[in-house]
This record gives structure tokens, sequence and C-alpha cells, in this order.
């Protein structure tokens, strides 16, 4: 997916405030790594970390792992299953599915979509995004005719389906 850094340099005092503060915060596995990388940072073993912000308002079961019916979505190990078997997807088929169940019921056009999914230029034409969406439903959707996930909302694009 398209991603966005922006390098901070963290202070040991900082740092170690960060570390003294963090267990008091609410319990979660988000915190609990962000501690152990901390440690990590002051220890020597690692000389940076990668924080991704997430809202956690689509997820259902857990941060990593959304879960939209029968769906089930796990970023870490770019793994989708449907009533627990294992579907085989591309990892741009994983990219644009990712992004549109995180962003369940919003509508995006195809070229948001291509924004949000592809690092690099790529010919934007609407038959490919339209192609991967195809693929992408055959691959997904128990009827891939009458889409239960990914549906088209004519004449500007497509969105993952908020009602599961």
């Amino acid at each position: 997916m398209k991603k966005h850094i922006g390098f901070i340099t963290l202070d040991f005092s900082l740092a170690r405030w960060l570390a003294d503060t963090l267990p008091t915060a609410p319990r979660s596995r988000a915190a609990q790594e962000l501690l152990e990388g901390l440690g990590d940072l002051m220890n020597g073993s690692t000389e940076s970390l990668m924080l991704e912000l997430g809202d956690g308002e689509h997820e259902a079961v857990s941060e990593d792992i959304l879960r939209c019916g029968d769906l089930s979505i796990d970023l870490r190990l770019r793994r989708v299953s449907r009533d627990g078997a294992e579907i085989s997807l591309t990892p741009k088929e994983f990219d644009i599915l990712y992004f549109l169940a995180r962003n369940r019921g919003e509508v995006f056009t195809k070229e948001q979509i291509y924004q949000a999914v592809w690092e690099s230029d790529y010919l934007l034409d609407d038959s490919n995004i339209m192609a991967f969406i195809r693929k992408l439903r055959k691959k997904i959707e128990p009827n891939p005719d009458a889409p239960r996930y990914i549906l088209t909302i004519w004449g500007i694009g497509y969105k993952f389906s908020d009602k599961l």
C-alpha cells in the first residue's frame, strides 16, 4: 500500500519517559509491542522503530485481523480466509481488499483505489482496477455474480459492504 513515512529522532530521555508511562496505558497488543520496541531501542538491539497509526474504528476483533461476515483478513500474515478456508491472493489483490475492508462503507473511485494501493506509477486505466476487482470477487465471494463484500456503486466506483 502507498505509505508516507516520516522520521522522528527519539532521544533517550523521551524513550525512557514513554517506557515508564506505557505500563499505565490501557492494555493492548500495540502498547505491549511499543514498550518492547522501546526496550530494544534503549538496550541497543535495534536502531529504529516504525509506527503506524490505525483508527481501530472498523476492526472487529483485533488490531491486526479484520472480520467481515465470514471473511477474515489478517494484515500481519497477509492471509485471507472465508469460513476458515484460506484464499490465495496476489499482493495487489490483498492490498485492494484490505484497503476497501478497512474503510468499509466508504465509496472510492477507481482512481482513489489506485492512489491508495500502488506505490509507483502504473497505467491508471479503469479496466485495470475493474479486472482486479473481478478477480478478487471470484476468489472471495460465495457468488461473484451477486457480490456481498465488494459492491459496485454505479457511476462512482466501489465500496466494501458495511452490512456484514
